[in-house]
């Protein structure tokens, strides 16, 4: 059971699942459930079994350090490590022969639940990241909008899709009537409807100041059925927060209703509570869009938040001078290096450290587009171009105006796609498939690729006048192993920030680790680094990282490969990926992903290379 646990990541995403599946198929079980608890609502995260744990067990369990329960049920939960969280994690069993589960659940219990606190903890941080590329991206489209009720409308709009909601209002004060002013109102003649500023939930939020989550486990009642009535609209479930103005005093209320999938949560309220302070600022002055615009700034660094480029031998300390030098301007950079060096950290670092920064940053993976749909992704569609455009669609190079668009693995767009890329780079001019518009985007170009762009022009598999416009500005991206000490320096900086985020200590490198660290050749390069010490982190917990903790998965080393080649070079070089690919695969017994990853590569360029070699995807 212990190896089955092991083998479960907190970066999975149906990770409770996982434990539950093997929890429930121990001789000493026939069920488990794994739920959340957050207030008095209650989340399953995991299920093996159709039988329901008694809710006094789950109760006593939530108030108690122990493992407790009934006949049939032993439960066991934890408070979440955030201060003032509401949410709790409870893990149930049901049992056929209670006292061997009491025991080798007592062994356990404590490390089960802090991997499903760690998982739930990267899930936020995941969805909190993807929200924050959102607003960035929503907020770009703010720029130039004076009027206050378009202000609002583009307000209320983006709070929707940012939490995946029906409908949302602000109401703002009109204190001479005593009244609440929502704006808009859909379904009300003037977009305008009007309550009493201590009626419903809007007016309780108003009242009292505080934030409210209604649905269908607490406060339905509250909601205002009089103005559902009048709009000809269903409330299920909705947040609402205060809106404050700079002295503290409540200026209205900012509401979102019914989620389009479950209910609403704890981080949704966040979130908007988070939103609300912007809308605020930007209310409170004048109500112009400037202020909203100004917010991106933060948001902005908040995303740039742990980025930076570790080390301190000369090729990094050069490519720090180069970078500031040329970050605050239009220039394309063409960055190079293998697979794993740092390529889109450098990309990050010349968007942030540029006046582009409260922009947003584009990244655009040439090597996973078709051919096909090359063109509609770079530079957007008309509705009705072709079968599936049933709407307008923004390309990349139009979300990414005024802001930095990355082209990564550019050496593996075709040739055609290269032709219309170039189109745009020199007239900075887009026309989107199927339209005749043309649209100015103001772009700045970053591209990457771990290839010889100059051999592939030599080769006729790259077009020249491209490769020369790109590569107005190189940036070389050194291996790792050719950094020295700088394996050392990274390694300690991955501890860490790897143990923070694990709630450990971080442990120490003995000087054995330190002689295999730098030994390495690191075909993997950084990505591989910090791979390795994630996985030592959460398999470990030993306070010194020794040499007998470094496992390395050298597929460049341990691969069968002959070196018996004959014909041309191009001949042994296509015959050396095969063999390649062709071992790792019987390696990793077929498992793509892991094939993938020890090659360093994304998968769908492993695919895309077998392709490319007439290799069958079935090997």
């Amino acid at each position: 059971m212990l190896d089955s646990l092991l083998q479960i990541k907190v970066t999975d995403a149906d990770h409770p699942q996982q434990v539950a599946a093997v929890l429930g198929m121990q001789p000493w079980s026939q069920g488990c459930v794994i739920q959340m608890v957050d207030g008095i609502r209650w989340l399953e995260l995991g299920r093996v079994g159709g039988a329901v744990p008694d809710e006094a067990s789950l109760q006593l369990a939530l108030d108690s350090d122990e493992i407790v329960g009934g006949t049939d049920w032993l439960c066991f939960a934890c408070r979440s490590e955030v201060q003032d969280s509401p949410e709790q994690y409870c893990v149930a069993v049901q049992c056929t022969d209670k006292t061997m589960a009491l025991e080798t659940l007592t062994a356990i219990s404590k490390s089960l639940l802090n991997g499903i606190v760690q998982w739930h903890r990267h899930q936020q941080l995941h969805d909190r990241v993807l929200r924050t590329e959102t607003i960035l991206q929503i907020a770009a489209q703010w720029h130039g909008i004076k009027q206050t009720d378009q202000l609002i409308s583009e307000i209320v709009e983006a709070s929707t899709r940012l939490l995946s909601a029906e409908r949302a209002s602000l109401f703002l004060w009109d204190k001479e009537n005593a009244q609440l002013v929502a704006r808009p109102a859909i379904g009300v003649d003037g977009h305008e409807l009007r309550v009493a500023d201590d009626a419903g939930v809007v007016g309780e939020v108003f009242q009292s100041g505080h934030s409210l989550r209604i649905d269908e486990v607490e406060g339905r009642d509250q909601i205002n059925r009089e103005v559902d009535r009048k709009l000809e609209f269903t409330t299920h479930n909705l947040i609402c927060c205060p809106l404050f103005d700079r002295q503290g005093e409540v200026i209205g209320a900012f509401e979102v209703l019914n989620k389009h999938q479950g209910t609403f949560s704890s981080a949704d309220l966040k979130a908007l509570e988070d939103l609300a302070q912007h809308v605020s600022s930007a209310l409170e002055e004048a109500q112009e869009v400037e202020q909203i615009i100004a917010s991106r700034s933060i948001i902005a660094e908040q995303a740039a938040e742990g980025i930076s480029l570790i080390g301190e031998c000369p090729q990094i300390v050069a490519l720090r001078t180069t970078l500031e030098r040329i970050a605050n301007t239009d220039l394309a950079v063409l960055i190079l290096g293998e697979n794993g060096t740092g390529k889109e950290v450098v990309s990050q670092l010349l968007h942030f450290q540029s006046d582009r920064r409260d922009e947003p940053l584009v990244a655009v993976n040439c090597a996973a587009i078709s051919e096909s749909l090359l063109e509609s992704e770079l530079f957007g569609h008309v509705q009705g171009a072709f079968t599936d455009a049933r709407e307008d669609r923004e390309g990349k190079f139009e979300l990414a105006s005024r802001g930095t668009l990355l082209l990564d693995e550019i050496g593996d767009m075709s040739l055609s796609g290269q032709a219309k890329l170039l189109r745009v780079l020199e007239d900075k001019m887009v026309v989107r498939v199927g339209g005749s518009i043309p649209i100015y985007t103001d772009a700045r170009v970053i591209a990457a690729t771990n290839q010889d762009l100059g051999e592939m022009v030599r080769e006729k598999r790259f077009r020249e006048d491209l490769f020369y416009r790109l590569n107005v500005m190189t940036v070389a991206m050194p291996p790792l192993r050719e950094r020295g000490d700088d394996i050392i320096l990274l390694a300690e900086y991955f501890l860490r920030e790897l143990s923070a985020k694990a709630r450990r200590k971080a442990p120490r490198i003995t000087a054995g680790a330190r002689k295999k660290l730098l030994s390495h050749r690191w075909p993997g390069n950084v990505r591989e680094l910090r791979n390795l010490i994630e996985r030592i982190i959460y398999l470990s917990d030993s306070e010194k990282l020794e040499a007998s903790d470094l496992q390395f998965s050298d597929a460049l080393t341990e691969a069968s490969v002959s070196p018996d080649f004959s014909g041309t070079l191009n001949d042994a070089t296509r015959e050396f990926q095969i063999q390649l690919i062709r071992s790792e695969i019987k390696r990793c017994r077929g498992n793509m992903t892991t094939v993938a990853r020890q090659l360093g590569l994304h998968r769908s360029n492993l695919y895309r290379k077998m392709g490319q070699l007439g290799m069958s995807l079935d090997e």
